[in-house]
């Protein structure tokens, strides 16, 4: 008998239908010569301390680090497991072959092994690998089976992950909790954990970015001419030099680079006497077009989706939060509507190109009420051979699975939440077959000569005057000459206006005509500026942060590269977000996450970085990635993090000064909204819910999470007014007030 073994009871009845297996059995369904049978997620995890000795059970610094010489897994203890684990363990000693069919991915690798481990499976194991729950996609996985043997860097790479965080969760949160927590709260728990900690760190130190941030004030020069607006530019000298080197250096190597001509930049008037004199010295002047240029160009299609990029736009157009998208993704995958869920890649292979005209034909048949949505954009395409771009097809960029993309089945009782998920991915499935969008880029630059204003002995030296004594202005306008892709957005209101790239310089209408070498008066003004501090993190900019260790990128090449950097996996940042919540290390500000005050004194606490620091943490997933591509030894990634955690431990003791956290957060994150769709895959039962210590009198109210401040919490030094300057931030009834209220401040900042 051949014993097959999915992940979920859900799974296992889609692969028997396809086996021809139909008599349900307890806990299996048989038939066909194959039985059935499935795991709840995970049935088995590591061993608890105390497994290993009971020195172990009783938290005590004097037994740090906890490092087992070897490491061993356990049954989950729970009755509903060890029922389901007895069946399984029966069948897999009985079987004559296994075929492991558990999620295609690394944890799902993981689960499965552990559970064939615990069972003293020993007859030859196949896996099966596939990217949807199609029937189609399953009779193909079945006449494509691998060795098990081949998916071994899975397995040990997964393996690897969570006995580290296994050794650094366990060790740090003891040795963290023991050492710093409050004194009087023995029941207070510090929680570290591998990318938990450097994730909050990073909202941390954007809210102290945000807090110490000093705005820079300067002066733009505008002038209006023909009702349009033009601003003032300086030759960018720099990046002038920087593009000459780059020249050069391809000429040195053989190959040839244009070089991109002038470069220009916004002038920034330091002070309002500096812009104000060329504004005096230009008024009565005419200005003349000195030049009209004409660029084309195009834009190719959004890239398909990732997992962390539909998250990211679920939270932006949608607010559904990071953990949600998860939820509603997985869902439409179990109902065969999507492919394979947890990827970080954008790419599809090769192999699927053939496949598309019938996954598209789904589409074109999908109906929602009535009414056919994509039946147009698809005709519009149809009838002819479909676009095959590199940026869409390339095998080289697709590992274990390709981008999430419709099977072609059309959904059917979709929740509207789930509709929403599903619309954008096939939104983006069918623009990746549509023609570039097309543009032409009219810029027109502007010279106003220089009077010396009575009164004024000079106006030399000043940013601006060039050798030509006179100002140089510029403005542009964008056409769309063909809209390609952008018209299977069209339904979108959130999407950005393609047509307005240059907001900085206003844009000139398209409508009105300028000609070389026409002059006439215009109208000169100074605008005030002021910098702009970093916004707070919202999911959707924290995950994307996570992606590429902190590192702020926006353009998709770069952020490909640094993705095997990136701290956390797809499948597991929006856990990380949850269990932040639930730590009340941070909680919701409309979209905003903001850390408590908790949050922020631990990690103003951990002074060692490799605790916090995202870019280490983005080394340790490196070497994870290494690991599963055979590039990085399992065992010697183990012993280097023996010694870390060591180093780790040993630091912390040595640490004589009296720091505790002093501020315990526990009041309730903002409830989350509803969430639809498949379950987590953790284990159906529940767990109690642990006792709420909102009785002990040591607690903090509510309202003390409400701080506007960083430095306002026990112990902290007063904040001072950002309105006057002058007093500092007081706490009052329904909000927090200036101390010089009675001097006329009218600051106010209610508590929610």
């Amino acid at each position: 008998m051949i014993v097959c073994i999915a992940e979920k009871p859900s799974v296992a009845r889609d692969i028997a239908n396809v086996l021809g297996a139909t008599n349900s059995k307890q806990g299996y369904i048989e038939g066909n010569g194959y039985q059935v049978t499935w795991t709840f997620g995970h049935l088995c995890e590591l061993k608890e301390p105390d497994d290993y000795t009971p020195m172990w059970k009783r938290w005590s610094l004097g037994a740090l680090p906890m490092i087992p010489q070897r490491f061993g897994i356990r049954l989950k203890n729970d009755q509903g497991i060890k029922a389901q684990f007895a069946t399984i363990e029966k069948l897999m000693q009985e079987a004559d072959s296994i075929i492991n069919c558990g999620d295609a991915g690394q944890e799902g690798e993981l689960i499965q092994r552990w559970v064939m481990q615990k069972a003293g499976a020993k007859c030859p194991v196949k896996r099966l690998w596939i990217s949807s729950l199609t029937e189609e996609a399953i009779r193909e996985g079945f006449q494509t089976l691998k060795d098990q043997q081949e998916y071994e860097p899975l397995y040990l790479a997964g393996l690897s992950r969570a006995i580290g965080d296994w050794m650094l969760g366990m060790n740090a949160t003891r040795l963290y909790t023991l050492k710093y927590r409050p004194q009087g709260r023995s029941n207070q728990v510090l929680s570290i954990g591998r990318v938990q900690t450097p994730t909050l760190a990073m909202i941390v130190n954007r809210q102290k970015e945000i807090e110490n941030f000093e705005p820079r004030q300067s002066w733009i020069l505008y002038t209006m001419y023909k009702d349009t607006r033009f601003t003032a530019i300086a030759h960018d000298e720099e990046a002038e030099a920087e593009d000459a080197a780059e020249v050069a250096e391809a000429a040195k190597n053989g190959k040839t680079q244009k070089p991109k001509g002038p470069i220009y930049r916004q002038i920034e008037y330091t002070t309002e006497e500096e812009g104000k004199k060329v504004l005096e010295a230009i008024k009565d002047n005419d200005l003349h077009i000195v030049d009209i240029s004409k660029r084309k160009g195009t834009e190719t299609p959004p890239r398909l989706y990732d997992l962390t990029s539909l998250q990211v736009d679920c939270n932006k157009k949608f607010g559904y939060s990071a953990d949600q998208t998860l939820q509603l993704i997985q869902a439409l995958y179990e109902k065969k509507i999507t492919t394979y869920p947890r990827v970080d890649t954008t790419f599809l292979s090769d192999d699927i190109y053939p496949k598309c005209p019938q996954t598209l034909n789904g589409l074109f048949k999908t109906q929602f009420s009535g009414v056919a949505p994509y039946a147009e954009l698809v005709k519009a395409i149809g009838g002819k051979p479909l676009k095959k771009s590199k940026k869409v097809f390339d095998s080289s960029k697709v590992t274990d699975h390709h981008a999430i993309i419709p099977t072609g089945i059309p959904p059917q009782g979709l929740s509207d939440m789930e509709r929403n998920v599903f619309d954008l991915v096939a939104r983006a499935f069918i623009a990746a077959f549509y023609p570039d969008l097309k543009f032409e880029t009219t810029t027109i630059l502007g010279r106003v000569g220089i009077t010396k204003p009575e009164g004024v002995a000079s106006v030399t030296g000043i940013e601006g005057l060039n050798d030509e004594n006179s100002v140089l202005f510029r403005t542009s306008v964008r056409i769309v000459t063909d809209e390609g892709w952008k018209v299977v957005f069209k339904k979108d209101n959130a999407s950005a206006d393609l047509e307005n790239e240059n907001e900085e310089e206003g844009n000139a209408s398209s409508n009105v005509t300028f000609s070389k070498g026409e002059k006439g008066p215009h109208i000169p003004s100074l605008s005030e500026k002021w910098t702009q501090p970093p916004k707070p993190y919202t999911e959707a900019t924290l995950l994307r942060a996570m992606e590429t260790a902190g590192k702020f990128v926006d353009n998709d090449e770069l952020r490909d590269a640094m993705k095997e950097n990136g701290i956390g996996r797809p499948s597991t940042r929006a856990a990380i977000i949850e269990t932040l919540f639930k730590r009340h290390y941070i909680r919701k500000e409309r979209k905003n996450l903001v850390a408590t005050p908790t949050g922020i004194e631990l990690i103003e606490l951990i002074h060692e970085e490799m605790l916090k620091s995202p870019e280490l943490t983005g080394v340790w997933e490196k070497k994870l990635r290494d690991i599963e591509h055979r590039q990085y030894d399992a065992g010697q990634f183990i012993s280097e993090l023996k010694e870390q955690i060591t180093s780790i431990v040993n630091q912390v003791l040595a640490d004589n000064t009296n720091r505790r956290v002093t501020v315990i957060d526990t009041a309730s994150p903002p409830a989350l909204p509803r969430r639809e769709g498949a379950g987590s895959r953790k284990s159906s039962t529940k767990k109690k819910a642990a006792k709420s210590s909102s009785d002990n009198p040591d607690n903090v109210s509510p309202t003390s999470t409400q701080t506007p401040s960083l430095r306002e919490r026990a112990g902290g030094e007063a904040t001072i007014c950002p309105l006057c300057g002058k007093g500092t931030i007081i706490k009052g009834k329904t909000a927090y007030g200036c101390s010089e209220w009675k001097n006329g401040c009218t600051y106010r900042k209610p508590f929610a």
